[in-house]
């Protein structure tokens, strides 16, 4: 400012003698509509989403489905899990992939250990209880195999030891190679303040039988709906058929709360039962009585006993009998006896890669 004149901007500022301020050039003109129109392009699309119109861009591919972390049952032993999700949405959380097969073969796998409490409850494979000595493990959804794990063997191996577990129940959350133990398996192998360690485990090939197999038909079965579950096979298994009489054999569908169905029923009996595991075991079972609720002994052993056999196809991890993927909006006549969680991961469907992009959306 001068004395007793005004504060002159940088716009009135003198540019001084014989020099004037640059046109600016045809870039810089280009630049400035540029950045306007795309200012206003955004404006107008937020105006649009607040008004609630989507661009046709957003309707591209199905949309993403967000999946809530869920917790396990006695929530103190291990890691903590969030809050518990929507049973229709775990339906889908806990549906295994297009490569799901239970651990078999011997093969040593590569993973980590938990442990959990089932409070006595035999799990997800429907087992009366839990087994006498408490040595059990729950397995992810793609080594749980929609049931076809149940009744295996896993030898793991820890820091401190090795232990021999059953395979009973389905643990949700679990990535492949998570074993969630009891506690009285993970105390053989490690500390159990440790919370989580690595291990390796593998499947066990023919472990020693308690006995025959045994036989409960489902409560609420007649010769119209047929359930079975098959226990004390030792490995896991492949397949269960059913005859009545002199009709011939049925194959029955398993079910991942490990009974295996027939739903327009197998008649009133008494059956013949032919069960066969994945490494070729073969036995018939012989007087099987409709009486539901009821644990039956067979006459046979899976194997190393008389009437077993064993056939030459190779061992399959799941039953022929394809399993259609569960939606949330079918509700289902026969529920698991256990309700579990499912894994804290988010689902986002694949968008099909031949579908062109909407008008404005690039491509």
């Amino acid at each position: 400012m001068t004395d007793g004149g005004v504060p002159q901007s940088i716009d009135t500022e003198p540019w001084g003698a014989g020099r004037r301020r640059a046109p600016r050039s045809r870039v810089a003109r280009w630049l400035v509509a540029t950045t306007g129109t795309a200012l206003a392009a955004i404006v107008g699309l937020a105006v649009a989403l607040h008004a609630g119109a989507a661009p046709a861009c957003a309707t591209v591919g199905p949309p993403a489905v967000a999946l809530p972390a869920v917790a396990r049952p006695a929530a103190g032993l291990g890691p903590p899990l969030a809050a518990p999700m929507p049973a229709a949405v775990s339906m889908l959380a806990a549906a295994p992939g297009p490569r799901a097969a239970p651990p078999t073969g011997g093969a040593v796998r590569k993973g980590k250990a938990t442990f959990y409490d089932s409070k006595g409850a035999g799990g997800n494979c429907s087992d009366p209880s839990a087994p006498a000595n408490r040595l059990y493990v729950a397995l992810g959804p793609d080594e749980y195999a929609a049931g076809a794990a149940c009744g295996g063997h896993l030898d793991v191996t820890g820091p401190k030891g090795s232990v021999r577990v059953l395979i009973m129940d389905q643990c949700p959350e679990c990535p492949t190679g998570h074993l969630d133990l009891s506690r009285e398996a993970f105390a053989r192998i490690a500390d159990p303040v440790q919370g989580v360690v690595p291990v390796s485990y593998r499947a066990v090939v023919d472990p020693p039988l308690a006995g025959p197999l045994t036989f409960r038909i489902k409560e609420g079965a007649s010769q119209w709906w047929f359930a079975v579950r098959v226990a004390d096979h030792g490995n896991p298994l492949r397949s269960v058929e059913v005859r009545a009489g002199t009709s011939g054999w049925r194959a029955a569908a398993r079910q991942d709360y490990n009974y295996w169905l027939i739903e327009s029923g197998a008649g009133p009996g008494p059956f013949q039962i032919r069960v066969t595991d994945v490494y070729g075991h073969r036995v018939t079972a012989s007087g099987i009585r409709m009486t539901p609720g009821r644990i039956q002994r067979g006459d046979v052993r899976m194997y190393g006993g008389a009437g077993a056999t064993r056939t030459t196809r190779s061992p399959s991890a799941r039953t022929p009998t394809a399993r259609p993927t569960p939606t949330p909006a079918v509700a289902t006549t026969t529920a698991s006896p256990t309700a579990l969680a499912a894994p804290a991961a988010a689902v986002v469907p694949a968008a099909s890669g031949g579908a062109a992009p909407a008008p404005g959306c690039g491509g």
